[in-house]
């Protein structure tokens, strides 16, 4: 098959998603509104301390009834069209495992959030979440060095450089870890997420496709079908939310996608806002530890921004607009670098 009719196939297993989504949507919501699968407000840092800016700024949000763990739509309907129309053991196992395992992790903390009571309502404790996503990332890790034989892994400008199998499996879980928590932290505001998810998907599908791998293109389209879907109910006001078990679904399988290509350098380029979100929580934490003080009014800087007046649409539109340029810089980086 020629790249023209490979991109085609691509397309249509995104339009295959986004109809099966919007499908599966009505399903969803009348089980979310029946058994009140509703969000509890987050009012403690990881650390136990208050948050009364961020619990301010989306109280009108806890208001209404509001539901979340809607990432179950996207894993449904990403995992039905690859397992039939474009699953291969050398192109899209791994990426579909990864976000399906990232999915377990965030079920399980949805789960406790939603039937949750008293102190533990809030979810799996962080120490609980990182480990349980970063024994999937070494499996998957193992997978990928041991089975599929990725040893190396690609500088742009340089080239590929041996780094040995026990190496290569903690790259691939790092790339794995970071990325679900990294999503999950940008996981704040209505549509936020899901359209920079959506651009950083897109771009790593053209890089591979261009690649040769059309398989792992057409799994990259199918997860972009999905969250078009998604975001058609998410932007403001937001229907519902993806919830824990959408952002470390996408996080997870960003991450593999990403090792797939040989990308993992590129990773924080074309995921750059994921990047600033996540470091932005982690300088505040720090400042707080040693410092004794804030560096910013709320963590992560989307809610900083929040705080400074800015509206949510405008921090969403914003924040879009910088993950696409971003994403065309990767792939010329990924053009130009020797990665296509």
């Amino acid at each position: 098959m020629t790249i023209n009719e490979e991109m085609f196939y691509g397309l249509l297993l995104a339009l295959a998603s986004f109809l099966f989504s919007m499908m599966l949507t009505p399903v969803y919501t009348h089980f979310a509104y029946k058994y009140h699968f509703w969000k509890k407000q987050k009012k403690t840092t990881v650390d136990g301390k208050a948050l009364p800016v961020m619990t301010k700024l989306h109280a009108h949000k806890f208001k209404r009834t509001f539901p979340t763990m809607a990432g179950l739509i996207g894993v449904i309907a990403v995992t039905i069209v690859t397992w039939i129309f474009n699953l291969d053991r050398g192109q899209t196992w791994l990426p579909l495992v990864g976000f399906l395992g990232g999915s377990f992790v965030g079920v399980i903390d949805d789960a406790i959030n939603i039937f949750g009571s008293g102190r533990g309502a809030a979810g799996l404790r962080g120490p609980v979440k990182f480990f349980l996503i970063t024994m999937v990332g070494l499996a998957l890790g193992w997978f990928f060095a041991v089975k599929l034989g990725w040893t190396s892994i690609l500088i742009p400008f340089i080239g590929n450089v041996e780094v040995g199998v026990a190496a290569m499996i903690l790259i691939f879980a790092f790339s794995v870890v970071a990325t679900s928590n990294a999503v999950n932290i940008t996981d704040g505001l209505d549509g936020l997420s899901g359209g920079l998810a959506m651009l950083a998907y897109g771009a790593f599908g053209v890089i591979a496709l261009f690649q040769g791998n059309f398989l792992l293109f057409g799994f990259c389209m199918t997860v972009v079908g999905w969250l078009l879907s998604y975001i058609w109910f998410n932007v403001p006001p937001a229907r519902f939310m993806m919830g824990d078990t959408g952002s470390f679904a996408l996080g997870a399988g960003l991450g593999v996608v990403a090792m797939m290509t040989n990308s993992f350098l590129l990773l924080p380029v074309i995921g750059l806002v994921f990047v600033v979100e996540t470091g932005s929580s982690l300088i505040q934490l720090a400042s707080k530890k040693f410092l004794k003080r804030k560096i910013f009014i709320s963590a992560p800087l989307h809610h900083h921004l929040e705080a400074k007046g800015w509206g949510e649409a405008k921090i969403v539109m914003r924040f879009w607009i910088i993950a696409g340029v971003c994403a065309l810089l990767g792939v010329f980086l990924a053009a130009v670098g020797g990665t296509i």
